[in-house]
């Protein structure tokens, strides 16, 4: 079985979760969505140099969008056989040198990343607070470029969710690198 053929789609309910966090705590879906009006998951690793890329830009999201009722949650469903430097002291160094804002959880089975169906890192999950998916895919259209990014998908789905407007964009194909998914 592909990762493919066991995606969430857009429009269906996204899987509920308990994983731990950098921060100690045990963090769960249906708790931020008892809280949120939105929630964006974005699958995340250190050593990914498109979450390099993207870091900054996911911090600004976090900032711009938070006080409305919106949080974004970073993932990490690295398989530690072939990604040996994604343990859970090295998420705790990454986050605290990023300075994230945002919570960073270790999906360490990686049950929660083959449910979701992602792909590569980074990859978004716009979660609405019933807990269906509205958008998943690419944040933006030029991880190499911010300063020439034309479409904003992630900030764009997430502006029309809390107006109540209907995300024209719902999907986008996924840029970045390659999520290996063990056995």
């Amino acid at each position: 079985m592909t990762i493919r053929e066991i995606s969430t789609p857009v429009g269906s309910y996204a899987p509920d979760f308990e994983l731990p966090g950098i921060d100690g705590q045990v963090h769960h879906l249906s708790r931020y969505l008892e809280k949120f009006r939105a929630v964006g998951v974005i699958s995340m690793s250190n050593h990914c140099p498109y979450v390099e890329l993207y870091v900054d830009r996911l911090k600004n999201i976090q900032a711009e969008f938070g006080s409305l009722g919106f949080t974004l949650i970073g993932m990490n469903g690295s398989d530690l056989t072939t990604e040996p430097s994604e343990t859970f002291a090295q998420m705790q160094a990454f986050a605290k040198a990023k300075n994230l804002n945002f919570p960073y959880l270790w999906d360490s089975t990686q049950e929660v990343t083959r449910s979701f169906g992602t792909s590569t890192t980074p990859m978004a999950f716009l979660i609405n607070a019933e807990g269906v998916v509205c958008y998943k895919g690419q944040i933006d259209d030029r991880p190499q470029n911010p300063e020439f990014v034309e479409q904003h998908y992630l900030k764009q789905a997430i502006a029309y969710l809390l107006k109540g407007q209907e995300i024209l964009l719902t999907e986008t194909e996924p840029n970045g690198t390659s999520v290996g998914i063990g056995n």
